[in-house]
């Protein structure tokens, strides 16, 4: 077993778990991506899997000392570990919002920007280009965003609403569906419509094959408040 310390960036929501990303810190310093993932099929991480001994969970902006087994790369998901589920995660401490743009990504692009869903733009990446990337996940530093909550199955009278994000990075305009829980709970509960932030950052992960693509989701929106959230 080994353990790692990161920054937890990414709390966002799969299956029946949840999927947490965050970088590693080596010595104070920002090191690569490490995704921890549990031995089932779509590798979710449960909540018992996900505890600190106190019995509380990571929350965003956590630093995390995570016991892990093996680096388990899977196609483009290389930052992939398998986590040690008999030992517990302990809470080092956290970070602040102005030292997130030491962790900050700037890709050219998103991985591969040539296909979108009818309500996306360049939301996903057909499977044999996604076999083709060496990695998964990104940290941007945006100065605006936009969320819109919205029915997209509406006129197929499928009336479950979901959060968009629309934002812009390189000269690409992107708008992917957010997995955040923390954000969806706060956005759900409120109207149908367009709603504008400012200065944010955005974790942006590729998530497993569905059918014949990968798709781009938000899986955290993390703002100047966010040092008390809980997911992403």
């Amino acid at each position: 077993m080994t353990t790692k310390r990161i920054v937890c960036l990414a709390n966002s929501r799969k299956l029946s778990g949840r999927c947490i990303a965050g970088r590693e810190l080596l010595h104070g310093n920002p090191g690569s991506w490490i995704r921890p993932v549990s031995d089932r099929p779509h590798q979710e991480v449960s909540e018992h899997e996900r505890h600190y001994a106190a019995g509380t969970v990571p929350q965003i902006l956590d630093l995390i000392d995570v016991p892990l087994i093996v680096h388990r790369p899977d196609s483009y998901q290389t930052e992939n570990w398998m986590l040690d589920p008999d030992v517990y995660w302990e809470l080092a401490g956290r970070t602040t919002w102005d030292e997130l743009g030491d962790l900050a990504d700037d890709p050219p692009a998103l991985w591969v920007n040539a296909s979108s869903t009818g309500v996306g733009a360049n939301d996903r990446v057909a499977i044999g280009d996604a076999d083709q990337l060496t990695n998964s996940l990104y940290l941007l530093s945006l100065e605006i965003l936009d969320l819109r909550v919205f029915a997209p199955g509406r006129a197929f009278r499928n009336t479950k609403r979901r959060v968009q994000a629309a934002f812009a990075h390189r000269g690409a305009e992107y708008r992917l569906w957010v997995t955040d829980p923390v954000i969806e709970r706060d956005y759900l509960k409120g109207d149908d419509g367009k709603y504008r932030l400012g200065p944010c950052f955005v974790t942006i992960s590729l998530g497993e094959p569905h059918e014949e693509y990968c798709y781009k989701l938000v899986a955290a929106i993390i703002t100047p408040g966010s040092s008390t959230g809980t997911g992403a």
